[in-house]
């Protein structure tokens, strides 16, 4: 899997390709939200105001709105477990 992240103007885009499944994305978003994960500092997690998974196997498009860092997100990504499992 290949993860590229972009700053936007309203926050972040992170680009996943390769062998990634959208179901895996949407449950990353989802243990984000409900605080199952430990990826994030929580002051990253307060800055984030929204997260929209799009996009198919192969091509999944996680934007995250608010105002969160390119490296924040970058180093959420290196620390989450559902993503690096594989």
């Amino acid at each position: 899997m290949k993860k590229n992240v972009f700053k936007t103007t309203d926050g972040v885009k992170i680009s996943f390709t390769g062998a990634v499944e959208k179901q895996n994305i949407v449950r990353m978003v989802e243990n984000c939200q409900t605080g199952q994960c430990e990826c994030m500092s929580d002051e990253t997690k307060a800055k984030v105001k929204g997260m929209d998974v799009s996009g198919t196997d192969g091509d999944v498009s996680l934007d995250l709105s608010g105002e969160v860092s390119k490296e924040e997100i970058e180093a959420a990504l290196a620390r989450s477990k559902v993503i690096n499992s594989k």
